[in-house]
């Protein structure tokens, strides 16, 4: 092939011909991901303002590398930076370090999720470790699972195999039934569920909100009522929905009694544990996730708590053969693979059993960052965000302007300025104009979410190096801009 019109760094060469000419480009990308990581305490958390975007016409002529990595530095400081420790308003973090080598490796070696044949380490790799994890789950022995890209799509192929199976639909489709298929959530559940819904042909009114309780989680006093409800106007209910750290307050839904409710009625029960699933790999934490083991399918995300570059998400089903018997589709353009007798192999084509036919191979970056940390090193890292929200509370409540949400149960913290001094219409100005305001002068970075119809400065303390220092420091800037609020409020009601 005549490569004349590219250069000579396109690409690797396979015989190694332009190792000399490639390996400066790879150095000078290396040096500049290790000088955005570790200067990121240098950058605002968000940027406040944002430069011009290089040029994206398409060029005649390729351009140099240099003026490329010049780009490169632009886009870099223009992101968001979530390494730098007073970015605390998401639940995103900075990523292991094994997430980075993974992710480069993987792009290398470049496989196929597809199928075995395309990538025959990786799948296996896969379908073990998430084997593993299933188990650390309690789902039983015949439980096992897929990565996939966010916890959207797992919710989504969770929803699919529970409509197919529970409804006994063989080939998926709606036009059997002469009911329709309904489900239940929390009101703070993920907006996802109604996406996949809408998906599904269900309709996205087909997810039937639960009210919460006083304590935020799903109202299992009112969920019998609602499901019998449904059925008496002809629904069919198929599914209930818990969540095991809701977005806004990382609350933890009644595990144990919403799936005794599902048993008895006979429907699906699925966690959305995207986030607050982490705590299983902290001993003294898990028994904040109790019923979790009772799950039929789990969405879990360690993109987020197990600070895994995005994106890794997965879906773990107690039956791992409902991946094949209530959704593969077979695709006769890939190689079956004959009968495996070794637990590990998985049992065909991973593109057959889930959403995404090409995949990358995410699992590379999970397992290098599960064996570097271990399971004690992510039990620490939990605990001490647990540790920081519940100091951050005890801190902050000692301001009488700020109402919470909730006591923290993972390391989300959720809270509002409402002083008596100004009128309840005007609390949501004030805390949007707080979160201004941390940003621009302290350089910390406080989302802020709906919540109950009101505007609230969430907290996720999830950051490694985030410490009692940020914390020091959030609560005297809010004490201080509080203050300097109130006082011009009176001046300007006195002028």
């Amino acid at each position: 092939m005549d490569l004349t019109d590219l250069p000579i760094s396109a690409f690797i060469a396979p015989t190694g011909h332009n190792r000399a000419a490639v390996a400066p480009l790879l150095g000078q990308a290396l040096r500049l991901a290790l000088d955005y990581a570790t200067q990121a305490v240098d950058h605002s958390p968000l940027p406040t303002e944002q430069p011009p975007l290089p040029a994206t016409s398409l060029p005649e002529q390729g351009l140099p590398e240099q003026q490329l990595l010049a780009h490169l530095r632009t886009l870099i400081t223009a992101s968001m930076h979530p390494a730098h420790p007073g970015y605390i308003g998401h639940m995103d973090s900075l990523p292991t370090t094994m997430s980075l080598v993974g992710d480069l490796l993987s792009a290398a070696v470049n496989n196929n999720m597809l199928s075995i044949e395309m990538s025959p380490a990786f799948s296996r790799l896969e379908w073990a470790t998430l084997r593993e994890l299933a188990q650390l789950f309690g789902l039983g022995p015949r439980a096992g699972g897929l990565l996939l890209s966010g916890g959207s799509l797992a919710n989504l192929e969770a929803l699919a195999i529970a409509r197919n199976h529970i409804l006994d639909l063989s080939d998926g489709a709606l036009t059997s039934l002469s009911t329709r298929p309904v489900l239940f959530a929390s009101e703070a559940a993920h907006t996802s569920l109604q996406k996949a819904a809408m998906l599904l042909g269900l309709g996205n009114q087909a997810v039937i909100p639960v009210p919460l309780d006083t304590d935020g989680h799903l109202d299992t006093r009112r969920l019998p009522e609602l499901i019998e409800q449904a059925q008496e106007r002809g629904a069919r209910p198929f599914c209930i929905v818990a969540t095991a750290g809701t977005t806004v307050a990382g609350l933890i839904d009644p595990l144990a009694p919403i799936a005794a409710i599902a048993r008895r009625y006979g429907l699906w029960f699925h966690v959305d544990a995207a986030y607050g699933g982490a705590l299983v790999f902290s001993e003294r934490l898990r028994p904040r996730l109790a019923g979790i083991e009772e799950a039929d399918s789990l969405t879990f995300n360690p993109q987020k708590w197990l600070y895994v570059a995005k994106t890794c998400a997965m879906l773990l089903l107690r039956d791992s053969s409902l991946f094949s018997s209530a959704f593969r589709i077979p695709a006769p353009y890939m190689r079956q693979q004959p009968e495996e007798t070794d637990p590990a192999a998985p049992p065909t084509n991973l593109g057959e059993i889930g959403l995404q036919g090409t995949r990358h191979s995410d699992i590379l970056k999970l397992w290098l960052s599960l064996q570097h940390l271990g399971r004690r090193g992510y039990a620490r890292l939990v605990e001490e965000g647990c540790r920081l929200a519940s100091l951050a509370y005890a801190r902050l409540r000692t301001l009488p302007e700020l109402r919470f949400a909730h006591a923290p149960e993972t390391n989300l913290l959720c809270f509002r300025a409402e002083p008596a001094w100004l009128p309840p219409a005007a609390h949501d100005a004030l805390n949007a104009r707080l979160q201004t305001a941390l940003l621009e002068q302290e350089r910390i970075f406080l989302s802020l979410p709906s919540y109950q119809g009101k505007r609230w400065l969430r907290a996720v303390l999830l950051n490694p190096y985030t410490d009692e220092e940020i914390i020091d420091r959030l609560q005297a800037a809010l004490e201080r801009l509080i203050a300097q609020e109130h006082q011009r409020g009176a001046s300007q009601s006195r002028s």
